[in-house]
Order: structure tokens, then sequence, then C-alpha cells
């Protein structure tokens, strides 16, 4: 099925730092597994009758290429879900969970029928999370100028230094907040603004520095511990394509 037979739409949020995206895949013919990078982020997403919860990845993740269909998500700015959730992200790491195995199964059923009932699910589910915001107040701001110095290109031991923490501290506050430790973050991060740079149209090499790399050779490693793959397969394949479908602050993400 060519790519542009999928139908993708991606709005910023009226919640801070959030990103509103739907997808819809009409029936077609089987297509490979698609990888979608980490990007430090969660996703609430919703198809019909189901509710899933997209964790922190630490790794590609292979969308099921037999999914079909439509589905509406909100993506998370990193260290906001797991507030909204009341679930720390290191619960949540490399998996898709559905939301009736965090929450009451009657209160998710619920929710996921007055979703499926609406005309517009991205908008339903935007209001849920805005709901679900002011009763739970704002993340912890601490973690949001961590998120926010990491994807900047600031080292750990400045962040840690500038918000207060010892490094035992910011490694604590990081598994809860974004499921994993601030250097692996930083990492992820890191490779998301080198990607971004070389879809501007900059070479590798200059992409690498420019996003904190000592050089296209750790860019490289990077790419293969984190995606699992080379620079050149990644956007020769139209990876970057599929994960650009999804953007959001610092990167992508996808349905499960």
């Amino acid at each position: 099925m060519p790519r542009e037979h999928q139908r993708y739409q991606q709005r910023p949020s009226r919640l801070a730092g959030a990103v509103v995206w739907t997808l819809d895949v009409p029936p077609g013919p089987r297509q490979p597994a698609r990888s979608v990078l980490p990007d430090g982020c969660m996703d609430l997403i919703w198809t019909a009758g189901r509710l899933v919860v997209a964790g922190p990845d630490t790794h590609a993740f292979q969308v099921d290429p037999d999914n079909r269909g439509s589905c509406a998500a909100i993506r998370f700015a990193p260290g906001t879900a797991p507030v909204l959730l009341g679930v720390p992200a290191y619960e949540l790491r490399d998996h898709r969970v559905e939301l009736a195995d965090l929450w009451s199964r009657t209160t998710v059923r619920k929710l996921t029928e007055r979703i499926d009932r609406t005309v517009h699910p991205a908008a339903a589910l935007e209001d849920f999370a805005l709901g679900r915001a002011a009763d739970t107040g704002p993340p912890d701001p601490l973690t949001v100028t961590v998120a926010d110095r990491l994807r900047r290109g600031g080292s750990v031991a400045a962040t840690a230094a500038e918000v207060g923490l010892g490094a035992r501290q910011l490694h604590r506050r990081s598994l809860a907040a974004f499921g994993y430790g601030p250097k692996t973050l930083a990492r992820i991060l890191r490779l998301q603004r080198a990607l971004d740079l070389v879809r501007t149209g900059l070479p590798y090499a200059e992409a690498a520095c420019a996003a904190g790399c000592t050089d296209q050779a750790h860019l490289a490693r990077e790419m293969r511990d984190l995606a699992g793959t080379t620079l050149g397969a990644y956007f020769s394949a139209g990876e970057a394509a599929a994960n650009s479908e999804t953007p959001q602050p610092s990167g992508s993400s996808t349905t499960a």
C-alpha cells in the first residue's frame, strides 16, 4: 500500500507541550513492519473500543503492519504522562499497556464508550487529558527543567547542578518521570536532534556535531544502539518519513 494512502494529521494540543494526532490506515496489502524510534514521550492512543498507553521506549518499536483502521492519540511531553496517569514511567518502559490495566475497568470502559460515540475522537481525548490535568495539577517543574535542558544539549552533570540534585537523586527522579535515567534521555533527545537536522538537508557529519555528538561515527553508533539500524538504511527505506508522520517536541511515536 503506498504511504500516501495513509492519512495522518497532527496539531499542537491545548495541553502544554502535547501533540494531538490521528492516523487512518485503510485496508490494503500487508506491508513490512515499520520502526518508530524512541523519543522520550508517552502516548495515550484510542482505537475503537480500546485505550492504550504507549510507554517510553529505549529502542525502536516495531509497528504491526496488520494494524488497520483509525486511531487518535495525544502525545505527552517527556515527564508529563506519569502525573496524569498516576503511574511512574519506568513501570511502562518499552511496553504498550491497556489503560484498563492501570485504572478501574469501569472508569476506562465509560471513557472509551464516550470517545467511541463522538464524531471527533481526537478532540474528546484531548478534552479528557485537559480535564485530568486540571485534577492532577502540572508536572514537577524540576523534571520539566531537566527535560528542557537535556533537549537543548545540556550535559547531565550541568543539568543536575542547575536543578540542585545529586546524581542519584536525579536518576531516581528521572526514572519516575521519564522511564529511564537522565543519560538515556539525553542520548535519545540528542539522536532526535541529529535526525531532525539531517531531515533539513544537513550532511550526517555536520548534523552529528551540531546535535552534540563527537563525530559522525558517534552518531552512527547511537543510531545502531537506539534505532537498530544505520543512518543510510533509515533514510533510504523511508523510515524517516514514517517517524516524522507523528512528530512532537523531541521526536516521534505511534500506535501499538
